[in-house]
């Protein structure tokens, strides 16, 4: 966040004396001076939103200029409202998380974080674009967003150029032009002692290593299984075919904040509806329920989606701990071959 501030101050603050309210910005319908006020009023919003742990809506206040503000003033008020933002951002602890309507109703601090430096990076662009000044920011702040708040957009050649043709501000070779878009942050689902929260791609590329993924795990954690899952996820984000909600999500106990395993999807649901589900658990959580609790509202979630009519979850014959895991979701045994056990779990009314 700071960094991004730093750039946008650094490049404004050479044409402070040029007209900005006459000259539109970019392929905006604001001028310049409209969206650098835009970028401070969007920093503060967050920034109280965060702080305030702000759960059903927006918090009521608006951002207004005194009169006669000039245009040195108004990056003051970009470098003070991102410093606000930069503070609530490191003040917030790992779990919090505080409204914004896209796409799930809610971001925790990294995805305020990243929202934030896009509304920097991309609105410095647009005001640049409008003045004629060439703009390109620090890679790292450009693959920070990408990786964050734009899952679903399959990584180019470099982040900036895919950045800017992900929100409909540039072209890309190959890839038809983008004329509507939102970033999306990452869906948590909550249970009576967990919260499952899915997994970003950068958080999936430090798990498939030798990384945290940003959590903190119990002892003996992430598990070996979470690791392979979570290469699957960075390989899908990286094809191009990830959809974050059918990907994988941390099991993270609320009475510690820890991670004690991971829980999702192996693709999106096929033609016929059907979605299959796998699961690791770190040895010093099993044996409490916790597997049983997070399958039970994973699944449930994904019947409630219009697309998936079954839930599918394939185990090792020998691995009955699993099974009762699957028999106690409600899951029912459809097939067996030497090695594996199939499981089902149906919406209602599906026989």
């Amino acid at each position: 966040m700071e960094q991004a501030l730093a750039e946008c101050v650094g490049l404004l603050g050479a044409v402070t004396e040029r007209d900005w309210e006459g000259v539109r910005a970019g392929r905006l319908e604001w001028d310049c001076r409209e969206t650098a006020v835009h970028i401070a009023e969007d920093l503060i919003a967050y920034a109280g939103q965060l702080a305030g742990r702000e759960q059903d809506g927006y918090s009521p206040f608006e951002l207004s200029m005194e009169e006669d503000t000039g245009n040195a003033d108004v990056l003051r008020v970009i470098g003070t409202t991102g410093a606000l933002l930069a503070a609530a951002i490191r003040t917030a602890p790992r779990h919090v998380r505080a409204f914004h309507p896209y796409p799930f109703r809610s971001a925790n601090r990294e995805g305020f974080a990243a929202m934030g430096v896009a509304e920097v990076l991309l609105h410095s662009h647009d005001i640049a674009e409008g003045l004629g000044m060439p703009y390109e920011p620090a890679p790292g702040l450009c693959d920070f967003v990408l990786t964050r708040i734009f899952p679903h957009v399959q990584p180019g050649p470099s982040p900036w150029p895919t950045l800017l043709w992900a929100t409909g501000r540039g072209e890309l070779a190959g890839r038809a032009p983008v004329t509507q878009w939102r970033w999306n942050n990452n869906l948590v689902i909550g249970t009576e002692r967990l919260t499952l929260e899915g997994v970003t791609p950068a958080a999936a590329a430090d798990l498939s290593t030798i990384g945290d993924g940003g959590f903190e795990w119990i002892e003996g954690g992430p598990m070996e299984g979470t690791r392979v899952g979570s290469g699957l996820v960075y390989k899908q984000y990286e094809d191009g075919v990830h959809r974050p909600e059918w990907g994988t999500y941390a099991l993270v106990r609320r009475e510690d904040g820890r991670a004690i395993g991971a829980m999702g999807f192996h693709g999106v649901p096929d033609g016929a509806g059907r979605v299959e589900v796998g699961y690791d658990l770190v040895e010093g959580a099993r044996g409490h329920g916790y597997a049983t609790e997070a399958l039970r509202a994973l699944s449930a979630w994904a019947l409630e989606r219009d697309e998936v009519r079954t839930v599918v979850a394939n185990v090792e014959r020998g691995n009955l701990p699993s099974q009762n895991v699957l028999a106690r979701a409600g899951f029912t045994q459809v097939a067996e071959d030497p090695e594996h056990l199939a499981y089902e779990l149906r919406e209602p009314g599906e026989g």
